[in-house]
């Protein structure tokens, strides 16, 4: 099922209950009884509530976000690190250059391929994909210069195996969830009592009160399911992608 569709549903069954909750609501309510009569320190109990939760969702989005971003920038660092090995190499004797050139396509293949595939389902790296980078990582070490100007190219080699090195390692710590466990439980907590202290309101069955009742829930909704949807960077639907490696290794895929 479309994690759209899960939203759709969600926002629906929100609101549904919500309407379903105050209509009956309004039916055990007597005909006397005077919706001007809520007391001032509910309203701003209510008030106060949804301000601190308002807060409370923007910092988690922006937390997921940034996590989110920073994901694409582990992949776009690691893809332009493998690739300036692929091109500094050129100043190597053809035999070498070849075999390093072809380690670094065998490795983005597997990349973009199995080991993406193992991020969005298992949440983790492969250990063929270490054994691989390995290769690279001896291939460019080992390689004892036969002149100056490979000497001059060596060291940059070096840093770009480290570098992609460092990039590999923050994809691994990135790829599951950003979001502990009770921020989650305060979020849905949270999301629970600012829907209820609709209730305090003492709101009433007219289209224009059930509308909004409903349309405010439906918010709240939305915007969780946003901050699920960016809590695990590289496996749901608006994800950080393996674009940096396809473009700079057409290829790969």
């Amino acid at each position: 099922m479309s994690e759209w569709l899960v939203l759709a549903l969600a926002m629906v069954a929100v609101c549904a209950i919500v309407l379903i909750v105050q209509v009956l609501q309004q039916r055990r309510i007597g005909d006397d009884d005077d919706p001007t009569e809520t007391p001032d320190v509910i309203e701003y109990m209510t008030m106060m509530i949804g301000v601190v939760y308002a807060i409370v969702l923007g910092l988690a989005i922006a937390g997921v976000w940034e996590a989110r971003s920073a994901a694409q920038d582990h992949v776009r660092n690691e893809a332009q690190a493998l690739h300036e090995i692929h091109e500094r190499v050129r100043v190597y004797p053809d035999a070498v250059r070849t075999r390093i050139r072809a380690d670094v396509d065998t490795y983005v293949s597997h990349v973009v391929t199995t080991e993406w595939h193992s991020m969005r389902t298992k949440g983790e790296l492969t250990t063929k994909g270490d054994e691989l980078f390995g290769k690279i990582r001896r291939d460019v070490t080992d390689y004892e210069p036969k002149n100056d100007f490979e000497a001059q190219a060596y060291q940059p080699l070096l840093d770009q195996v480290s570098a992609a090195d460092a990039a590999r390692g923050a994809r691994a710590d990135s790829t599951g969830a950003t979001m502990p466990g009770v921020v989650w439980f305060g979020l849905i907590a949270g999301a629970l009592v600012t829907i209820g202290m609709i209730f305090a309101l003492q709101i009433r069955r007219t289209p224009r009160e059930l509308v909004l009742a409903g349309l405010f829930s439906a918010l709240i909704a939305f915007l969780l399911f946003l901050i699920w949807d960016f809590d695990a960077p590289y496996s749901r639907g608006i994800a950080a992608t393996a674009e940096p490696f396809l473009m700079l290794f057409p290829g790969a895929a």
